[in-house]
């Protein structure tokens, strides 16, 4: 069920052992369908510090970086941006220790958002040819465990397969809270919403970072107790909505080439909660749709860092000219949606990186509001022999590779 990154490194090992195997997507196409990652991102990192919370082997990540880059003509390959982000011999890895952050090491290759259409193609045709029935625009509604197998209903169908694995992402957690209502045993733990802005700064400032580094990643513990990090740095990229059912988040994405004078990154506050509270994605939907509401429909908040600092609202912006179309987004005061420790955390995290990195605590750089990461609920794999969750669903994974290579350990056990 989905077919984004987990599903497809599950079915590259799947294939191998001549399983009759069919694809249920949601999405009209391939090139439609909710791999938010791989469809709209394109970065992928091979780590042992950032991605989810599995042990995952270096190799069996570079396993799935190679399977990707594969996918690019030769011409596409020349292109990928690899390098290494805070290796030892850097000298940002003191600056940004020195000021309290803890820098994230990784090898980077970034493909570019404009080369993945190629990717999903010859992935697709790739397993067509392998016999893997695919059914696009299909809805899954229910899943039932019974003494047979899984009994599915999607769309017309209900059928009973012998193996079901969920790999609908983190879009997918409707059907994955209504899996769990049936069978709670599933849920190991509850688990957090990241909360937080999209930060857009002029290329010049970041430039001597972006060049060694391209996607940089520290976090820190503010003094609010929360965790605080970047995301998704984007140098020359461009700001866009993220679309929900019923709301609008913000986030970014860049190109092989560069196209605009600016870079943009996320700042995030990890926010998890006790008991009896349980609906973390409750919870960051609703200040998601606050943010709409302010904004005046399906936008976002733009505020300059100035005055976010003076909690007043922005009604002119200055030298830093935002890369979101203008009906995307309203002038405003992301105070009025943002809860307090949060803002309070994003602000020390901004004048903690503008001492190592001078520029970036412009005042006229600009925030968009809101920015949130939905996590599903830690799944526990083993209750059920035949029910599977992988992927960003499973709770367990954040990005393309530790995805990819969830799917592919848990086709290996077939």
């Amino acid at each position: 069920m989905g077919f984004g990154a987990a599903a497809i490194g599950f079915v590259c090992e799947a294939i191998k052992k001549g399983h009759e195997i069919h694809i249920f997507e949601r999405s009209k196409d391939v090139y439609s369908s909710s791999i938010s990652g791989v469809r709209s991102d394109g970065k992928l990192f091979v780590s042992n510090g950032m991605g989810g919370d599995l042990y995952i082997p270096l190799e069996i990540q570079r396993e799935v970086v190679d399977y990707y880059l594969s996918k690019l003509n030769e011409n596409d390959r020349k292109t990928v941006k690899t390098g290494v982000s805070f290796s030892k011999n850097s000298e940002f890895f003191e600056r940004f220790y020195s000021e309290g952050f803890e820098p994230v090491n990784s090898h980077f290759f970034h493909i570019g958002t404009d080369k993945l259409r190629g990717i999903l193609k010859r992935i697709y045709s790739e397993f067509e040819s392998r016999n893997v029935k695919f059914h696009f625009g299909v809805k899954v509604n229910d899943v039932i465990v019974d003494s047979d197998g899984v009994k599915v209903q999607a769309g017309d169908l209900v059928d009973t397969f012998d193996y079901v694995v969920v790999a609908v992402g983190r879009s997918g957690h409707k059907l994955v809270n209504q899996i769990i209502e049936r069978y709670p045993e599933l849920v190991l733990s509850d688990n957090i919403v990241d909360i937080g802005i999209r930060y857009e700064v002029p290329n010049h400032v970041v430039e001597e970072l972006n060049e060694e580094m391209y996607e940089f990643k520290v976090k820190m513990r503010a003094k609010t107790g929360y965790t605080v990090r970047t995301f998704c740095n984007n140098p020359s990229g461009k700001v866009v909505l993220e679309e929900y059912d019923d709301f609008v988040t913000v986030n970014g994405y860049s190109n092989s080439k560069a196209e605009t004078p600016n870079t943009n990154f996320a700042i995030l506050c990890s926010t998890s909660f006790t008991m009896p509270f349980n609906d973390p994605v409750g919870y960051g939907s609703y200040i998601s749709k606050l943010g709409n509401i302010l904004a005046g429909g399906r936008k976002v908040l733009l505020q300059t860092y100035e005055d976010f600092v003076r909690c007043k609202r922005t009604k002119k912006i200055g030298r830093v000219k935002p890369t979101l179309p203008e009906g995307s987004y309203m002038l405003g005061d992301a105070n009025l949606v943002l809860p307090r420790r949060i803002a309070l955390s994003i602000s020390e995290f901004i004048q903690k990186i503008g001492r190592v990195i001078p520029g970036i605590a412009y005042p006229d750089n600009l925030m968009y509001a809101v920015e949130v990461k939905f996590y599903s609920n830690k799944l526990n794999n083993e209750r059920y022999k035949n029910l599977k969750f992988i992927g960003d669903c499973s709770g367990h994974t954040r990005s393309i590779t530790y995805a990819t290579a969830h799917g592919k350990m848990n086709a290996k056990r077939l």
